[in-house]
């Protein structure tokens, strides 16, 4: 598990960026994949979303159907398991474990330790394209933070050099965002290669938020640690969710 420095100096958060290791899982999803969608055996799964809550300590995970989408779920109790269609999530009730799950995507928690009001987004590129994590802000808000006491950390994420997408996605993008061109590159002559974290981190100053952190290293460029999708894909094989999770005590 690794920790944010901005988060953990807030007593009553509980929050965590877990990778591939420490969990029950074997052969494709070893060893601590906390997803039931992908063919992994349910009750290790259970067994691997127990390790996480005991782990974390901030009380029992709300876990989304994530689907790509710009939705904010406001939560006051935990939902049955992926019964809610977002890829956000916001509380300001104590014993919720906001949980987001990824393989390449950036996890991003978010906390204002003043008005108790906590988040956590899932931000593909299509989410983030489409404003997740201002929205996710600005459903914070709603329920009494301010935009100048939150701190973010995002954690374990596919980093530009790994990420080729293609010419289309890069018009798709500029498109939406005209003055994002910066978050491509075409290393030697090849297809664009996308940097998600930095538009990520960008999206969150763009919201008024001044503390962010990164946390851990690129997904795909470290399969012994991660659960990365797009490797797994290039390698012909499967592969799990890794999670992040944030709750108040």
């Amino acid at each position: 598990m690794e920790r944010a420095a901005v988060l953990a100096q807030i007593s009553a958060v509980r929050h965590g960026f877990f990778g591939r290791a420490g969990g029950v899982s074997t052969g494709e999803f070893a060893s601590l994949n906390v997803s039931a969608a992908i063919g992994d055996d349910p009750d290790l799964v259970a067994q691997n979303r127990a390790l996480v809550e005991r782990a974390v300590g901030a009380g029992a995970l709300a876990i989304l159907k994530q689907v790509h989408s710009s939705r904010v779920a406001i939560l006051d109790q935990v939902p049955e398991a992926s019964t809610i269609a977002a890829d956000a999530a916001v509380t300001a009730t104590r014993g919720i474990g906001l949980a987001i799950l990824t393989a390449d995507c950036t996890p991003i928690l978010l906390a204002d330790p003043i008005a108790g009001v906590l988040g956590a987004a899932h931000a593909g590129w299509r989410g983030a394209v489409d404003g997740i994590i201002g929205n996710t802000v600005e459903a914070m808000l709603s329920l009494g933070a301010k935009r100048e006491d939150i701190r973010v950390a995002y954690g374990p994420t596919i980093s530009g050099p790994n990420y080729e997408v293609g010419e289309q996605f890069r018009a798709d993008f500029l498109a939406l965002h005209p003055g994002g061109a910066h978050h491509f590159d075409t290393p030697d002559n090849r297809p664009p290669h996308f940097d998600l974290p930095g538009f990520v981190e960008e999206q969150l100053h763009a919201a008024g938020i001044d503390r962010v952190e990164q946390v851990g290293a690129c997904t795909y460029a470290h399969p012994d640690r991660y659960f990365s999708h797009r490797y797994a894909t290039h390698n012909g094989t499967r592969t799990g969710r890794q999670i992040a999770v944030i709750g108040m005590t």
